[in-house]
């Protein structure tokens, strides 16, 4: 009995066999945060080095891919997400009478001011607080889509809070870059529906537009992932005001060219939302970035380019990580910038 309990003991003290403090099906929380609530997660050892994962447009944090998360926290890492405002279970703010979508894309084609409740640096400062809130000081961070966008705001606020900077199929704002695919615009707009079977089409519609043309999604797996999203949290509104935002945004392309922050920018090569293009122009404004082009990677997550993202990612966190925060990094080649094959 004595050497089972030893032995017992021995293995929860491994850190290999840290896997019940990784399990993505940790229990929501809200905080709040100046305006708004917040809803999180925070999966992985609290004591461990975190990273903070920002989501894009009417995204949810359940949108994070649970195998990423969870080989994210086997590397050692403490891994927060959460809803940005509007969507999810976070906060849904009104929307004041100037606010329309429509007139908001018609001025932002003829270059004329956008009117949003509120803004990506607005957002951004909601990101720190909420890190200010779970008293982690430093930390590394993770945007994707609109979500690198606010990440892009956020190292510009606090550098010093920034271990690391990954932007995924993000853009630098400016102007001059190549446009989204209409189809794909038209997609996104489309989100008011009158009834749940409407609005899961849709949004089945949208997952399909954004996905890789090398892969050919089963219709029923995009309905389930829309379902998903569906009964947790709809709030067509609240997306429009994230598009407001992203469209009152100014080419950011300034504040890129002042950032000191160790930053990887990842984009696919097949991206019908922001072109490639937005990645290697977003990569050229920030100093000392490195670049990584995924071959056939479009603006999902999908699970054919998971070990190109996630070797990329990690290999930048081992590079600029804490000095001293395990023996999980040791061995974790670190390599220049690359085009994946």
């Amino acid at each position: 009995m004595r050497f089972c309990l030893f032995c017992a003991a021995l293995l929860c003290a491994l850190p290999c066999f840290a896997a019940p403090s990784c399990d993505v099906r940790v229990p929501t929380e809200t905080l709040p945060i100046g305006e708004v609530r917040l809803a999180y997660q925070s999966i992985g050892r609290p004591d461990d080095p975190a990273v903070l994962l920002v989501m894009g447009v009417g995204g949810q944090l359940i949108d994070w891919p649970d195998p990423v998360l969870s080989r994210l926290c086997q590397q050692g890492l403490r891994v927060i997400r959460f809803d940005n405002r509007d969507v999810g279970l976070s906060s849904w703010l009104g929307s004041p009478p100037s606010s329309n979508l429509t007139l908001g894309v018609l001025s932002h084609q003829f270059g004329w001011p956008v009117r949003a409740p509120y803004h990506l640096r607005d957002m951004a400062r909601d990101g720190l607080a909420l890190m200010d809130a779970l008293q982690i000081q430093q930390f590394h961070l993770l945007g994707a889509s609109m979500g690198g966008m606010i990440a892009q705001h956020m190292a510009d606020l606090a550098p010093e809070r920034m271990l690391s900077l990954t932007l995924l199929m993000s853009s630098s704002g400016d102007p001059g870059l190549p446009a989204p695919q209409q189809a794909v615009l038209d997609l996104l707009a489309r989100r008011e529906a009158p009834n749940r079977a409407v609005a899961l089409e849709q949004q089945a519609d949208l997952l399909a537009a954004l996905g890789s043309p090398l892969i050919s999604d089963e219709r029923t797996t995009l309905l389930r992932q829309a379902a998903r999203s569906y009964d947790r949290a709809f709030n067509p509104s609240g997306v429009e005001r994230q598009l407001l935002a992203i469209l009152a945004e100014p080419s950011r392309v300034g504040l890129l060219n002042r950032l000191q922050v160790p930053t990887l920018v990842i984009h696919g090569t097949a991206d019908p939302l922001l072109p490639v293009m937005h990645g290697v122009h977003l990569a050229a404004q920030i100093h000392g970035s490195q670049l990584v082009l995924v071959p056939g990677m479009a603006h999902r997550f999908q699970e054919r380019f998971k070990t190109p993202l996630l070797d990329a990612l990690l290999r930048h966190i081992a590079a600029h990580d804490l000095p001293n925060t395990g023996p999980q990094w040791a061995s974790l080649p670190v390599k220049t910038s690359q085009y994946l094959r």
